[in-house]
């Protein structure tokens, strides 16, 4: 009884050793090695890539002109946000200059009369994540509480513009 039981184990040990059957043909052209780890783009949050590199700023840089045009826009793009005795259409045309596309489409329908704030009080901050130079999130206080305003851009040179207003926590 024994002899079968070790046939059937030398015959699995070669199976498990033997290389597996491919049916698929191997693909022409040069293969792409992808990273065992994965990459997070945040510079905060730990390992960046494999062996621990951190990623280039994905093609954009921070820079003082960066800084200083994301201020300015989450400030105005507030100002005009803030404004609740405004009529709809003047609101919406006015604010729509700060906006992306999807914001435009988003905020269109919101009556400015709901608005809480009526004025921006202080200098927008911004929280800047370096390895991103895409994207930047400002802090923007009003009469109605601090406001976030999360601005993107497309490029370098591209214009920041608004994607969401967040009201202050309650």
């Amino acid at each position: 009884m024994k002899k079968p039981l070790a046939l059937i184990a030398v015959a699995l040990l070669c199976a498990a050793c033997a290389p597996a059957a491919n049916t698929r043909p191997a693909p022409a052209g040069p293969t792409i090695a992808t990273p065992s780890a994965p990459v997070s783009l945040s510079a905060s949050s730990g390992p960046q890539a494999p062996g621990g590199t951190v990623p280039a700023t994905i093609g954009i840089t921070w820079d003082q002109a960066s800084t200083d045009a994301a201020v300015e826009v989450a400030e105005k793009a507030m100002t005009d946000f803030a404004r609740p005795g405004v009529e709809e259409k003047q609101w919406a045309n006015d604010l729509a200059r700060w906006l992306t596309p999807q914001a435009t489409a988003d905020y269109s329908a919101v009556d400015p009369a709901n608005i809480p704030a009526s004025r921006v009080t202080g200098p927008a901050t911004l929280n800047v994540d370096e390895a991103n130079g895409y994207g930047v999130m400002a802090t923007v206080p009003t009469n109605a509480g601090t406001y976030t305003v999360q601005l993107l851009r497309t490029g370098q040179d591209a214009p920041w513009k608004v994607n969401r207003f967040t009201p202050p926590s309650s």
